[in-house]
C-alpha cells in the first residue's frame, strides 16, 4: 500500500536540506557568474562566520535577534496566520524600550532597568500587533495586509519619534546614548574566546525563548488549542476553542516577540535607538520560521544560518570585491523562495522513492 504523507523526519529534516542546498546551489551559479569561486567563496564564508571565534561572535550576535523575529512569526503561524507585521512591531518594540530607558536612566541601577526596559519592548511590540490580531478575528480583515500597513505605519511612527528624541545640538537621527546601566552584560566577560564582540545574554534569554516556545506550543492545552485553530479553525471552534480569543493572544504574543528582538541591538550593541535599526531582521524571521519549520531547533539553527551569511558575507565582500554585500540579500531570496514558495517541490521525488523502497522491501520479504 502507498503512504500519501511524507514522514516526520523528511519534512523536518529533509526538505528543509535540500532547499537550502538548492538556494546555494543557485547562488553558487549567480557567483561564478560574477566571476569568482563559488567554493572558494564558500570556504571564505564558513572560516569567517564560523571557525573565527571571534566572527562566530558576531554570528551569534545576529542570530540572537533573528531568533526572536523567528519566534515571533512561528507562533503567529501555528495559529494559521502569516504576521509581516514583525518588522515594524521590532521597530515600535526598540521604542518603547527607549523611553524607558530614557526616563529611568539616571535613577535605577541595571538589575532593574534592564528588565523594564524588555518589558517595555514586548509589551510595545505587542500593542502594536493587538489591532491587526482584532480585526483579522473581529472583521475578518487579513493579517497579511493589516500586518504589511503597519510595518509603513510603524516607520513613520519612528520617523517623527525620533525627532522628537534627537538631543539639542545633535545631527544624527538618534536618541542621546544610553547610560551605562542600560548596557546588557557581554557574554566575552565570561567567555574571552570571542573577543572584542557585542555577543551579549540576549543570545541566553533567545535560547530562553526557544525553551518555552517548545513547551507553551506543544506541552501545554494552550499550545494544543493554539495548533488546532491552525489546522482546522472550524473544528477547533466545535471542541469549544475561542477562535477570536486564540487570534487575538496570539498575536499579542508574536507582537512581544518581536518587540523583544529589539533589545539584543539597541541595548546590547548601540546603546542608543537610531532610524531603521531593525535592518530587514523582521522580514528574516519570515525565512527563519518557514526554513526551521516553526520548531525550536530548525528555528536556532535557521537563525544561526542567517547570521553566518551577514558575518561571511561581510568579510567575503572585502575579500571579493566582485562580490556585493546585496548578494547575501539575494541569497536570502531564494532561502525564502525555496524554503517557502517552493517548500514541496522535492515531496512527490522523496514520496516515489520512499514507495519504491517499501516496495522492494515487501517483494524480498
Amino acid at each position: 500500500m502507498k503512504k500519501t504523507e511524507l514522514p516526520r523526519w523528511a519534512t523536518g529534516f529533509v526538505l528543509p536540506i535540500l532547499n537550502l542546498l538548492s538556494a546555494l546551489i543557485v547562488a553558487g551559479v549567480v557567483i561564478h557568474l560574477l566571476g569568482e569561486s563559488p567554493l572558494d567563496s564558500l570556504r571564505i564564508l564558513i572560516e569567517s562566520a564560523i571557525l573565527d571565534p571571534e566572527g562566530l561572535g558576531y554570528t551569534l550576535f545576529y542570530a540572537s535577534t533573528f531568533i526572536f523575529a523567528g519566534l515571533a512569526v512561528s507562533i503567529a503561524m501555528q495559529a494559521g496566520l502569516f504576521n509581516i507585521g514583525a518588522e515594524g512591531q521590532m521597530y515600535v518594540g526598540g521604542l518603547g524600550l527607549t523611553l524607558a530607558v530614557l526616563a529611568f536612566d539616571a535613577s535605577l541601577p541595571g538589575w532593574l532597568l534592564i528588565p523594564m526596559a524588555m518589558v517595555g519592548a514586548a509589551l510595545f511590540g505587542a500593542l502594536w500587533s493587538f489591532i491587526p490580531g482584532y480585526l483579522q478575528a473581529r472583521r475578518g480583515s487579513h493579517v497579511v495586509v493589516t500586518t504589511i500597513m503597519f510595518n509603513f505605519i510603524a516607520a513613520s511612527l519612528m520617523n517623527y519619534a525620533i525627532l522628537k528624541l534627537i538631543p539639542e545640538g545633535q545631527q544624527n537621527p538618534a536618541s542621546r546614548v544610553f547610560a551605562d546601566s542600560a548596557a546588557l552584560p557581554l557574554l566575552n566577560k565570561v567567555l574571552p574566546v570571542f573577543g572584542d564582540t557585542p555577543l551579549n545574554i540576549s543570545l541566553l534569554l533567545a535560547i530562553a525563548a526557544l525553551v518555552i516556545y517548545g513547551i507553551a506550543v506543544w506541552r501545554s492545552s494552550w499550545g494544543y488549542k493554539l495548533r488546532a485553530t491552525g489546522l482546522n479553525p472550524h473544528a477547533a471552534h466545535y471542541a469549544g476553542v475561542k477562535i477570536s480569543r486564540t487570534i487575538v493572544v496570539t498575536m499579542l504574543v508574536s507582537g512581544a516577540l518581536a518587540g523583544l528582538g529589539a533589545v539584543n541591538s539597541v541595548m546590547g550593541s548601540t546603546h542608543y535607538l537610531s532610524l531603521n535599526f531593525p535592518a530587514g531582521a523582521g522580514f528574516v524571521g519570515i525565512a527563519i520560521a518557514l526554513m526551521g519549520r516553526q520548531h525550536p531547533v530548525g528555528i536556532f539553527l535557521s537563525s544561526v544560518l542567517f547570521g553566518a551569511l551577514i558575518q561571511g558575507g561581510f568579510d567575503l565582500s572585502l575579500e571579493k570585491p566582485n562580490i556585493p554585500q546585496e548578494t547575501f540579500v539575494f541569497i536570502q531570496g531564494l532561502i525564502i523562495l525555496f524554503c517557502g514558495a517552493m517548500e514541496n517541490f522535492y515531496a512527490p521525488a522523496i514520496m516515489k522513492l520512499l514507495n519504491l523502497t517499501r516496495t522492494s522491501t515487501t517483494k524480498e520479504a
